[in-house]
């Protein structure tokens, strides 16, 4: 269990989007945008389904769906990073940083019944929904995890091809 020392990315992340909802509540108006660059603004909103508000007007019952299933997910990340070795660090900060990021929001379905989203990415009238720190970890967690799975997979081949040569 020696990569389990990379759960402290974890904890950070789930502080910093803690910490950051906190005061997007306290200092933004609900739906009223605060411009920060012209492709840019604080937006606070409540988001009661999944990843682009998937499901948000499913009746309710999807909170308790997307509640069991982030805690589904957080298990088997704990124990999958539990069960990597010492050169597998890169894949150990993929997962911490989607493990982290999966028990942020999932502290908002507990604690609020919704996730706090409030940064509003736009191009002229096409708003990409709203975000916050915890999904911009699952993403950048999830890109790190494909380019590791990318790069062990060309090691690999790269290492067979060497063993055929040499025989």
């Amino acid at each position: 269990m020696p990569m389990l020392k990379w759960l402290w990315l974890s904890g950070l992340v789930i502080g910093l989007d803690q910490a950051s909802k906190w005061l997007a509540e306290r200092l933004l108006a609900p739906g009223q945008p605060v411009p920060v660059l012209p492709c840019f603004n604080f937006t606070l909103l409540y988001n009661t389904g999944a990843a682009f508000s998937f499901l948000a007007q499913a009746g309710g019952w999807q909170r308790w769906f997307f509640l069991l299933l982030s805690l589904a997910i957080s298990t088997v990340l704990v124990l999958w990073i539990g069960r990597l070795q010492h050169g597998q660090t890169p894949l150990a900060i993929a997962l911490s940083l989607i493990l982290g990021g999966a028990v942020g929001n999932l502290i908002d379905r507990v604690a609020h019944g919704h996730v706090i989203d409030f940064v509003d990415l736009y191009y002229d009238r096409w708003h990409w929904p709203a975000f916050n720190v915890a999904d911009s970890a699952i993403t950048v967690g999830a890109i790190l995890l494909v380019l590791d799975n990318l790069y062990s997979s060309t090691r690999r081949r790269t290492a067979r091809s060497n063993h055929r040569e040499s025989i």
